[in-house]
């Protein structure tokens, strides 16, 4: 499985870093999984409506470019639907057994997602109604992509 991870903005954190870099070595027996930044747009930190909306058009331009036709394209989206572990495990067991082993999984900006990457997914996740900061949610999505694969097999998860 081909596991590509979609995401505005380049992290700078070295704790986040670290954090993803071990949940993606963990992940090097189940699947491939890359991460794929594309720039933020720069704005000042107070937008009108309009402006967000342009910051969120520009970005969800460069992430569509990146995002293949082919990948089954998750968005994590506040609305988007919420569930257990072991709910989003058997997601991506159904996605394999039925052929689709390139799954992409987009996360967008401080300002979130352009109505066109909305609208090209083809599943909204969600994993909190809280909204979390988007360089803290690629280390989350992660931990719950190798989680998944831990259940999927039956094997115990080491903390």
């Amino acid at each position: 499985m081909n596991i590509e991870i979609l995401c505005v903005g380049k992290l700078k954190e070295k704790y986040f870093k670290q954090g993803i870099e071990e949940y993606i070595k963990r992940l090097r027996p189940y699947a491939n999984v890359s991460i794929v930044e594309v720039a933020d747009e720069k704005a000042p930190e107070s937008l009108s409506e309009a402006e967000i909306e342009q910051v969120k058009t520009a970005e969800g331009e460069r992430l569509l470019k990146k995002l293949p036709d082919s990948s089954y394209a998750i968005v994590l989206a506040i609305h988007g639907k919420q569930m257990p572990s072991e709910a989003f495990a058997e997601k991506i067991r159904e996605l394999a057994t039925y052929g689709q082993s390139d799954i992409a999984f987009i996360i967008g900006g401080s300002n979130g997602l352009s109505d066109a990457v909305l609208r090209r997914a083809d599943f909204q996740l969600s994993f909190s109604k809280f909204t979390f900061p988007h360089q803290l949610m690629r280390l989350i999505l992660v931990e719950q992509i190798y989680r998944a694969f831990k259940i999927m097999r039956g094997e115990p998860y080491h903390k």
